[in-house]
């Protein structure tokens, strides 16, 4: 059993508004996320609403214990499941809102997925990675 630290309640509490906030933007002004999502993506505007449900379920399951850590999974598979929306919003130089927006921005971005990945795998207490003592 992994234990249920202070760092990793905050973090957890963090990132469950973070997904809250995006869930809620994408159900209220899907716009912007309809406009990166790659050609390839059947019933765009659905699929964004979609995700934006997720977004909340996972982040009420987040705070739930009995739903934490099938929250965790999904989230996680979430996140690199949409990737390829922020890669093509990347290299498709696509405008939100006229803005085109730098390298400044889609570096980062692209570059911390992966740590939005295991973020919610380790606040969910899916894995104690790197933190595990070693016995």
């Amino acid at each position: 059993m992994i234990a249920d630290s202070r760092p990793r309640r905050i973090a957890r509490a963090v990132l469950a508004l973070a997904y809250l906030i995006a869930g809620v933007a994408h159900l209220r002004s899907p716009g912007g996320f309809i406009a990166i999502t790659p050609d390839w993506v059947p019933y765009p505007a659905t699929v964004i609403c979609l995700t934006g449900i997720a977004e909340i379920a996972g982040s009420i399951g987040l705070m739930l214990p009995p739903f934490r850590h099938a929250a965790g999974i999904g989230l996680a598979l979430y996140a690199l499941c949409v990737w390829p929306a922020n890669i093509h919003h990347a290299l498709s130089d696509i405008p939100l809102n006229g803005v085109h927006l730098s390298w400044w921005y889609h570096g980062p971005r692209l570059a911390l997925q992966p740590v939005i990945i295991w973020w919610a795998l380790w606040v969910s207490g899916v894995t104690d990675w790197p933190f595990a003592r070693r016995r």
